[in-house]
């Protein structure tokens, strides 16, 4: 019969074995156990995203800002493992979701930033209730959606340097519709005079579907918009386009030069979207983010969707995108300051 001193030296024995098998277990199955030994607010901490991450986009449905956020969107909830959706905030030049992604504190909260917003807005407003440089954090730019410049086919013209021409041939008489003051068509149009030095009347519009009416039906002579909205109506003939915004020719219309490759090296015209947080996310979390936009925009689904829409992906470092940033703020002050650009 056991004495109770060997009892006790069994069952300290004991004791020390359990420790060391619970060790060499811990150990063994790595970090999936040790983090679900952590607190609740460390594990969420060491695992982000937590949640579901929004994605606001600071215009209304349509269009390629919805193109380039949905497709972004679905990759990286792959890529995450969290639900990315895509959460339309429209109003005022998109000022009003701006402002509102500007002042939260949600480290599960983006936006989508635009060559209107970063670049254009800053410019043109007396005061906007954020500050594009300051309230933000760039992550990435994502894609760059090209404008085309387009004439109704009753104007007599085949090129640009013809519409050139033919606008210095009737001074005042030839117009442009846009989609409205500031709006990226408007910007295209008065980059092109500004570099080509020619003039042509202005009218803006609200939006660009009461533009595209005017224009297919002959009340405007010509337009600059983006590829989407006008590749179904190049194709069947109810515009003409005499040039790309673009660096290179685009595949869907291949017989179509570029405004560079017409007389005016280094022209690039482009609608651009980033993502951006605000100040307030956490550097580890943008970095993680900017590496899976990469991938998102460069995914096969993506790609398709994009190419769709005759859209760049690029992808990038916050770096890279807030130096592009800064250098489109550069070119648009001086455009807009050249035109007289105000807001309607």
């Amino acid at each position: 019969m056991n004495t109770p001193e060997q009892l006790l030296r069994d069952r300290v024995r004991a004791l020390s074995l359990s420790r060391i098998n619970r060790r060499h277990l811990l150990a063994l199955a790595g970090g999936s156990t040790l983090a679900g030994l952590l607190p609740a607010g460390a594990r969420a901490e060491s695992a982000w995203p937590s949640k579901s991450v929004r994605f606001v986009v600071p215009f209304a449905p349509g269009g390629s800002s919805e193109i380039v956020a949905r497709s972004t969107a679905a990759e990286l909830t792959k890529l995450l493992g969290q639900s990315v959706y895509v959460d339309n905030k429209p109003g005022a030049a998109g000022n009003i979701a701006m402002q509102e992604v500007a002042r939260s504190d949600d480290q599960h909260t983006v936006i989508l930033g635009h060559i209107g917003t970063l670049a254009v807005n800053p410019y043109i407003f007396d005061k906007l209730p954020y500050d594009a440089n300051k309230d933000f954090k760039p992550v990435s730019l994502l894609a760059k959606v090209p404008s085309l410049y387009v004439v109704h086919p009753d104007v007599p013209v085949n090129n640009l340097r013809e519409l050139i021409a033919y606008a210095k041939q009737k001074p005042g008489k030839l117009s442009y519709g846009s989609a409205g003051n500031g709006s990226a068509g408007h910007l295209a149009f008065e980059y092109l005079k500004m570099t080509a030095d020619f003039f042509m009347l202005h009218v803006p519009y609200r939006g660009t579907g009461p533009m595209m009416q005017d224009l297919l039906s002959g009340r405007l002579d010509a337009a600059a918009v983006g590829a989407a909205a006008l590749l179904p109506f190049i194709k069947s003939g109810k515009v003409r386009c005499i040039a790309t915004g673009s660096t290179q020719r685009l595949p869907q219309i291949p017989d179509v030069p570029t405004v560079a490759e017409q007389g005016f090296p280094g022209f690039e015209m482009t609608q651009w979207y980033g993502m951006l947080a605000p100040s307030t996310m956490k550097p580890e979390h943008i970095d993680r983010l900017a590496v899976e936009c990469a991938k998102a925009v460069k995914a096969p689904d993506s790609q398709k969707r994009l190419q769709g829409d005759a859209a760049e992906a690029i992808g990038g470092t916050p770096a890279q995108f807030a130096q592009f940033i800064s250098t489109e703020q550069q070119r648009w002050q001086k455009v807009l300051k050249r035109a007289g650009v105000k807001p309607d």
